[in-house]
């Protein structure tokens, strides 16, 4: 997932797009772009730029109303699109499913995806026993990233809100 639309801009069916690559503007460089689902297509011009966003014009929408309900659309590339990733690099994407252990390598879980709220990204964590419960993704709570292993070694304070409890 390379971006989102996030709103309609204006009456002439102009979007408002954030984008989640590393160098915002990339996202334009990347093509073609999809829905999740990959039965859309969506060719974009860039109009502008918001504080937090750039104004598009989506090939084929013309009216508010249109532009509107793409809102929440998220755009997608083929992986292969992708720039490959240096040492100590990777897509949060390749997280998901990874098992995360504690320091001693007992299992606690796997992650369940990665999230960004505003305040900086968390990684949900399920673990073997209770509900999912979230952990600033920084070096303090995650010290250690190995994707071919398949584990994400995680620090998880005693009594962390959701983490199982041992009985």
């Amino acid at each position: 997932c390379v971006g989102a639309f996030v709103g309609a801009h204006g009456v002439r069916g102009q979007a408002r797009l954030r984008s989640f690559t590393e160098n915002p503007e990339d996202v334009f460089s990347y093509s073609p772009l999809t829905n999740e689902s990959g039965d859309k297509v969506f060719a974009l011009k860039r109009i502008g730029v918001m504080k937090d966003c750039f104004m598009v014009s989506v090939a084929g929408v013309s009216d508010r109303d249109v532009a509107a309900a793409l809102k929440g659309t998220r755009l997608y590339v083929d992986r292969d699109a992708l720039p490959k990733t240096k040492d100590g690099e990777y897509y949060e994407a390749d997280l998901v499913g990874l098992e995360a252990v504690d320091l001693n390598g007992e299992t606690k879980g796997k992650v369940l995806g990665v999230h960004d709220y505003g305040a900086g990204s968390f990684l949900e964590i399920k673990p073997v026993v209770g509900a999912s419960y979230m952990l600033p993704f920084n070096d303090r709570f995650v010290p250690k990233i190995d994707i071919a292993a398949g584990v994400v070694t995680v620090d998880v304070p005693e009594g962390w809100p959701g983490e199982a409890k041992e009985k």
